[in-house]
């Protein structure tokens, strides 16, 4: 039975982690109280020294885009998630879907935050959808992973409503948010992943995926997450563990552990801070193996906020655009 259930190494790494860790998870980071600190603005004030020539993209109105917000998609517990569709208007044919999971460390940030790429995506054609889930305020990994899944088995079953296409789901993310659009993207086919009680039955495959500076792995030689000398770090905080307490866990949530010849098309999107893509070479070397397209565009001297800020918007929505019409013409 334990056979069959976790065929992949580093699912079985995520088992037998959380069975044989002597030290008990810590659940101090689930506090129930929203953390606000990671907002546009305050991406903006931390960035601005560097950048003084940088400005918050506003949203803005389309008449030919429509926009419904707030939808449930999934209940867990008493707790209702809730995401926002961005979708051209009268639109006469089915179209790619772009979800966009936002960033914060796993612990802050808010789906608002990229209403503006929503609304310049959409304004070229696709259906967009702004998905929130529970942050490590809430629940520990892997329970935004369940909720994400939840989001992408919904959007399937209400795909004729929205005009989606379900041969061309596209899972995108910034930061905390692109770490989890790759894990999403390459778990499509592992029950172990899925969670319970939202449109079971249907998958999760997604047929392409956009990382905006999103690690690859919490265990590379590359990455920066899991520094607890000066306090608790985000990865700490999502995992109940610290890298050191349980490194399989670490390495059991990194879509480097999964990359392999199911993995869809993918495209890195990178600022000049080397340790937010830790494992993307390594990801790209086995996409390589495989035959499987990617693309890398690096913007150099960028803050790791970028796709919050002018001047790299508009290069940003261009590079995605682009990307997705070479991986879905003609499919």
């Amino acid at each position: 039975m334990i056979k069959k259930l976790f065929k992949n190494t580093a699912a079985t790494l995520l088992c037998i982690s959380i069975v044989v860790v002597s030290s008990a998870q810590s659940l101090k980071g689930i506090t129930g109280i929203r953390d606000t600190s990671y907002t546009n603005y305050s991406a903006y004030k931390h960035s601005l020294k560097g950048n003084p020539e940088i400005s918050i993209v506003p949203e803005f109105t389309d008449k030919n885009i429509q926009t419904t917000k707030d939808i449930i998609y999934c209940t867990t517990g008493k707790r209702k998630l809730a995401l926002d569709v961005f979708a051209p208007k009268d639109a006469k044919t089915n179209r790619i879907a772009f979800i966009m999971i936002h960033g914060g460390g796993w612990r802050s940030g808010n789906r608002t935050q990229h209403y503006p790429l929503a609304q310049a995506l959409a304004a070229k054609g696709y259906v967009c959808f702004t998905p929130e889930y529970r942050l490590s305020t809430e629940a520990l990994f892997p329970a935004a992973v369940y909720d994400l899944k939840a989001a992408i088995r919904w959007i399937k079953a209400n795909a004729a409503k929205y005009n989606v296409d379900t041969s061309k789901i596209v899972i995108a993310g910034f930061s905390a948010g692109g770490e989890l659009a790759a894990f999403l993207g390459v778990t499509g086919n592992m029950p172990l992943f899925e969670g319970a009680g939202c449109n079971d039955g249907i998958n999760s495959n997604v047929n392409a995926i956009v990382d905006i500076d999103g690690t690859l792995s919490f265990t590379h030689p590359e990455t920066g997450e899991g520094d607890d000398s000066k306090s608790t770090s985000a990865g700490t905080y999502w995992f109940g563990y610290s890298k050191k307490e349980n490194t399989g866990l670490w390495n059991a949530a990194s879509p480097l552990s999964y990359v392999g010849s199911k993995t869809p098309p993918t495209l890195f999107l990178n600022s000049s801070v080397d340790r937010m893509h830790a494992g993307r070479n390594d990801f790209i070397k086995v996409l390589n193996d495989y035959s499987i397209y990617s693309e890398v565009h690096t913007f150099e001297n960028a803050p790791h906020s970028f796709p919050l800020f002018n001047p790299w918007f508009t290069p940003m929505v261009n590079y995605i655009d682009g990307f997705l019409q070479k991986v879905f013409t003609n499919k």
